[in-house]
């Protein structure tokens, strides 16, 4: 009697536990499930927000230039004013241009930013396009230091506050390469003011420069949309999850 009680509460015993494995293993498939779900939906909403920023870009582009002090009171206002094209004049202070390290069609360089001095004594840092390393010095490229007055059609780009990633160096002043756009230090490394700045950037289009240089247009719009593709792969794990482990339960329970 005693044997054959020790033996039902050893199968009782058994049995709790193969329950509590399956449902642990459920709630371990349930909440992988989730993620894999909710990951999906996260790149869903990304595609949708990328969509529209490649939508508002592409009307900006192709809206018609507007006055630089039209695009300061947007930005004033809190507006959007990246990517809209804006006309401006002023005369070129070369002997300041700044180097930001870049590549344009395969090539290793720099984009050279260039303050405009403005009507109003104020300073736009304009990019003026690209040039080759070994033309990094301004003196291989005399040809294209503007000396005379000059109106630059553009897009508007606004002012970083911070690094983009701890992963970018750090601007290396003494060389005078920038690896981040950083305005404020841009203008107090030529010795402007800053409240002499006007707080955003101007890239210029691909009107060409005397000599070939630098060269304009290098503002970049392919901006990758692999949205759908990812969220696709996580719908789909999720969907495989939930295949297998029918399958595996099916055949346990047969």
């Amino acid at each position: 009697m005693r044997a054959r009680a020790r033996s039902t509460v050893a199968e009782i015993e058994v049995k709790k536990r193969s329950l509590l494995g399956r449902l642990g293993a459920f709630l371990l498939l349930a909440v992988v499930f989730a993620i894999l779900v909710s990951l999906g939906t996260w790149q869903m909403q990304r595609l949708h927000w990328k969509e529209g920023l490649l939508t508002a870009i592409q009307e900006h582009r192709s809206a018609p230039p507007v006055p630089l002090a039209d695009i300061e009171k947007m930005l004033a206002e809190g507006g959007d004013i990246d990517y809209r094209t804006v006309t401006v004049t002023g005369r070129f202070d070369h002997t300041k241009e700044r180097h930001f390290f870049a590549t344009f069609n395969g090539r290793t360089g720099y984009y050279v930013f260039t303050p405009l001095r403005l009507e109003d004594d104020r300073f736009l840092f304009v990019n003026r396009g690209f040039v080759p390393f070994e033309q990094k010095d301004a003196s291989t490229r005399l040809a294209g230091e503007l000396p005379a007055f000059v109106g630059v059609v553009g897009l508007a780009r606004p002012k970083l506050t911070e690094k983009p990633s701890s992963l970018v160096p750090d601007n290396d002043l003494a060389k005078n390469i920038f690896y981040w756009k950083d305005l404020d230090t841009m203008a107090s490394s030529v010795g402007l003011p800053a409240d002499k700045v006007v707080p955003l950037f101007v890239d210029a289009d691909a009107t060409p420069n005397p000599g070939g240089l630098p060269i304009g247009g290098v503002t970049q719009f392919d901006l990758p949309n692999n949205h759908l593709q990812y969220a696709l792969t996580w719908y789909g794990l999720a969907a495989a999850l939930v295949l297998v482990s029918g399958l595996y339960a099916l055949r346990r329970g047969r």
